[in-house]
């Protein structure tokens, strides 16, 4: 069987250990994070949420997640 390796990444200030090659759309899914009320920001740049799904996250990477909040 195949060892799963682990890669730790940074999420909002915090360290976290990720499976290798996990994409940035399955790891938001995972946090069910809902992308029509939030930005993301990877390694200082905005990410286009239409392509998550093609984006790998590596060793280090740097996600910055802000949510909009309604009110007036």
């Amino acid at each position: 069987m195949k060892k799963i390796k682990k890669i730790k990444i940074k999420i909002n200030g915090k360290f976290s250990s990720i499976n290798e090659n996990l994409s940035l759309s399955i790891f938001l899914k995972q946090l069910k994070i809902p992308l029509k009320k939030v930005a993301i920001e990877l390694n200082q740049e905005i990410i286009d949420k239409n392509k998550t799904y093609k984006i790998k996250l590596k060793k280090n990477d740097k996600i910055e997640i802000v949510h909009f909040i309604g009110g007036g």
